[in-house]
């Protein structure tokens, strides 16, 4: 080949080389751009009055006299909002209805007491608790009736509003008309972030509503819909005060990485699923590293070099090309159903899984590590007088360290985020950060499944983006880190032996 033509295809070989790393690093940026971005949302972001709340009744941090002082400032912002509420339910004769309600409730109690004691009685008692029962009885079925026939009249006014005030509940929370407090804790508080206040606010401003009846939902402006009547200053005061309302402050929330979560993720941080991460890849790590290690040594130093030993590498290539989801059913049918290692799924049915999984990458890794120490080291101690093993275990394996370390190191980083293997051994989609001494008997939530989990399964899909990001972001963070660390060890050691 003429000299002139090997320098155009060397320039020519650079130039693919250079332009596929620029695409590849383009993709990267591509793909991680807007997780990064994304998912710093979870640990920084302005939070509202509500979040202060929430953090000192959930987590009791916080100063308490100065949240409650803000929070003060808050409703008396919000009032005036409450207030063309009530002056709209008096315009249009709901005021009476609510009275009546709140009437019937009461007698509704009442009966209910009355039934109680009534049940418990016997002689003249009885005949008297028979006869103020009934005489309550008639009371509360007329005003049973008169909610019912002011409820038909104001049909229209009573749709209106509720749709209204539900939407104002999910931008305040529960309304000083609303008595008591729900259950659930993402209706016990508003908004806790700036971002989705703003969301919310567009919502109580534009009612979703299909107008035609043909299934499409369209945006109709609720100024429109109120225009006359005392609710109509409403929404320019929303959208003018809606910061004096919410009160939003820069927030940084490292703990999101160490709080259990609360409501299915609707507030809280991701312990569990980093607990349970850690648990199922340190315990994959323990049970395949002393297997792995062992059988490349095996391999490399003690099976003769044949037919058998090809077919037994060849498998161990295979089996890291096999799909996860086909661990993932193995350790359910060999692990679960027939060693009953855990009566339902668990992190040690789970890590065992795993490192099922991982073994492979570690045999091959380990082996290729202990193949490239020089025959002339195993001579050098061999001739001293040291036996085969003792060769072994002081030159050979600390000559082939930086390249285990790299493969157990990677492994690492598959173990943490594969989800196939686990789904059916070891991942729940919801429960608490297990203890270290329930891994034999509980499952976990992980990373990996429940990334997929709220992304898919969550009823609260659209308010938790910034968690599901959170999640992604951490995961990314954690596979980063393990190859990091299997760079900077690989370096360190190979300095160390080399003097």
């Amino acid at each position: 080949m003429r000299l002139q033509t090997r320098h155009v295809l060397d320039r020519a070989f650079t130039g693919v080389g250079i332009v596929a790393i620029a695409v590849m690093a383009a993709a990267l940026v591509v793909v991680l751009a807007p997780v990064v971005s994304k998912g710093v949302g979870a640990f920084l972001f302005r939070g509202t009055v509500e979040y202060r709340r929430m953090n000192l009744e959930l987590f009791k941090r916080g100063d308490s006299a100065a949240i409650k002082d803000e929070l003060a400032l808050a409703r008396a912002a919000r009032q005036p909002v409450f207030d063309a509420v009530a002056a709209y339910e008096a315009e249009c004769g709901l005021s009476e209805l609510h009275g009546l309600e709140a009437k019937l409730f009461q007698l509704e109690q009442k009966y209910r007491a009355l039934s109680d004691r009534y049940n418990d009685s016997v002689g003249d008692d009885r005949k008297a608790l028979r006869r103020e029962r009934r005489a309550l009885k008639d009371e509360r079925d007329g005003v049973e009736d008169q909610v019912s026939t002011l409820r038909q009249a104001h049909t229209a006014d009573l749709k209106r509003l509720d749709s209204f005030l539900d939407d104002l509940r999910a931008l305040f929370g529960p309304l000083p008309s609303d008595g008591e407090l729900p259950i659930t804790e993402h209706l016990r508080y508003g908004q806790v972030r700036w971002d989705r206040a703003k969301v919310k606010l567009h919502r109580v401003q534009f009612a979703r509503y299909d107008g035609n009846g043909d299934g499409i939902i369209d945006d109709v402006d609720r100024r429109e819909v109120f225009r006359g009547t005392a609710m109509e200053p409403v929404f320019d005061l929303m959208e003018r005060d809606l910061s004096a309302m919410m009160r939003p402050r820069l927030t940084t929330y490292f703990r999101f990485l160490s709080d259990n979560n609360y409501d299915s993720h609707y507030f809280g941080g991701i312990k569990g699923e980093v607990l349970g991460t850690i648990y199922l890849t340190i315990g994959a790590i323990l049970f395949a590293v002393p297997m792995g290690v062992i059988a490349a040594i095996y391999l490399c130093e003690y099976a003769r070099q044949g037919r058998f030993i090809s077919i037994i590498r060849t498998c161990i290539s295979t089996l890291a090309g096999v799909p996860s989801i086909v661990f993932g059913l193995f350790g359910l049918a060999f692990f679960l159903n027939t060693l009953h290692v855990s009566e339902n799924k668990s992190v040690l049915a789970g890590s065992m899984t795993l490192a099922l999984m991982v073994l492979p990458t570690i045999i091959r890794a380990s082996e290729e590590a202990i193949l490239a120490v020089p025959r002339s080291y195993k001579e050098a101690a061999m001739g001293l007088g040291a036996g085969k093993w003792r060769t072994i275990i002081t030159v050979v394996l600390p000559a082939a360290l930086p390249g285990i370390l790299t493969g157990i190191v990677i492994s690492m980083g598959r173990a943490a985020g594969e989800t196939a293997p686990i789904i059916f051994t070891a991942a729940v989609s919801q429960g608490a950060a297990v203890a270290i001494w329930e891994i034999a008997s509980k499952g976990t939530p992980a990373l990996p499944w429940n990334i997929y989990n709220l992304c898919s399964e969550n009823q609260y899909v659209d308010e938790i983006r910034h968690v599901q990001f959170g999640m992604v972001l951490t995961l990314v963070a954690v596979v980063l880190l393990l190859n990091v660390t299997a760079i900077v060890l690989r370096a360190r050691i190979s300095k160390k032996l080399k003097g």
